[in-house]
């Protein structure tokens, strides 16, 4: 058996970019205050209102999953839930985390194609009366770049957004993908506008080291937000740690040019795939209809990569990916098909 490949198995197995190295190298020098009160730390949130045009409190997690959760929590009390789509991460993938954090908050799961929420079951969701045996929906999840790699417009996500700020809910974006979103022509600024109370701006899948930016655009949530994160585990007592990261990755313009470039390289492999696609690539993954014996074929040659929710099977291009990568794939795939 060939030594496993996994290039394309996740945007997270790449190492981190070398924009982020260098930043996290300048900020170890010297002394810095703790627990995200530090100056490099503040450069950094300042980095960020200055992306998304906006004037909003900033944190920083070692996790998404823990970003998300907290988000949530902030967002839905504990005999409420969260909308979002069926196939999203924090109803798929983050063992509960949202109702542990937020003390039993449920998910209402909503449908729509290639992991986008349909309007019309958003609607009728919020349409429901309150009944005392059934967790009311006080929040709004959405996912941008979606978990199929699609993108929404600005136009999309308010549509969305709108309906669920009319009846006084809260908003959370989780931005995991969001700077391949961006790359793809999403406009970052138009996301305080629209009314997203919380935004999660991925870095870690990004080409950062472990870092999340937890975003209050509706600074209101900000009071005790550190002792909320202090409880989830999530107030980092050397804070400058996962703040440096969002030096490189913005201050350099990495954050999106890296993203262009996984982008890219997703298209040069949807390019040569000799599967069929199964959702629209629009930003740094594709999904693809292989059954169980070509899988099989491609993983006996070394190159792990898996199923997805929908049966598809998934490929990720990150910021490490090169022509090379994609074409020495391309090839394994053409043989095995």
């Amino acid at each position: 058996m060939t030594d496993a490949r996994y290039d394309f198995a996740s945007d997270n197995v790449a190492g981190a970019m070398p924009e982020v190295m260098e930043a996290l190298i300048a900020a170890n020098a010297g002394t810095a205050s703790g627990y995200g009160t530090d100056h490099i730390s503040a450069r950094a949130a300042d980095f960020i209102r200055a992306a998304l045009d906006a004037d909003a409190e900033i944190r920083f997690t070692a996790s998404g999953t823990a970003a998300n959760a907290v988000a949530l929590a902030a967002l839905a009390a504990p005999h409420e839930a969260v909308l979002a789509h069926a196939h999203a991460h924090v109803c798929t993938d983050e063992t509960g985390a949202p109702g542990f954090f937020g003390a039993g908050v449920g998910l209402i799961h909503l449908s729509g194609a290639s992991g986008k929420i349909e309007p019309a079951g958003l609607t009728a969701e919020l349409a429901k009366p309150d009944v005392s045996y059934h967790q009311p929906a006080a929040a709004l999840s959405l996912t941008q770049a979606t978990e199929y790699g699609t993108v929404y417009s600005a136009a999309q996500l308010q549509a969305l957004v709108r309906p669920v700020k009319d009846m006084g809910y809260g908003v959370h974006l989780d931005g995991a993908r969001l700077a391949n979103a961006v790359a793809a022509g999403f406009e970052l600024k138009s996301i305080a506008a629209m009314g997203v109370d919380i935004l999660v701006m991925g870095g870690t899948k990004s080409g950062s080291t472990p870092s999340e930016a937890l975003v209050l655009l509706n600074k209101n949530l900000a009071r005790r937000f550190d002792a909320r994160l202090k409880h989830a585990g999530q107030l980092v007592s050397k804070g400058r740690y996962l703040a440096a990261p969002w030096i490189g990755l913005l201050e350099t313009g990495a954050w999106t040019r890296r993203a262009a470039h996984a982008n890219a390289m997703a298209r040069r492999l949807a390019e040569a795939m000799p599967f069929p696609l199964k959702h629209p690539v629009e930003a740094n993954g594709l999904f693809v209809e292989m059954d169980e014996a070509a899988l099989d074929r491609l993983k006996a040659k070394g190159w792990f990569v898996y199923r997805f929710l929908d049966g598809s099977v998934r490929f990720m291009c990150s910021w490490a990916t090169t022509p090379e990568m994609v074409d020495e794939l391309a090839e394994a795939l053409a043989q095995v098909r």
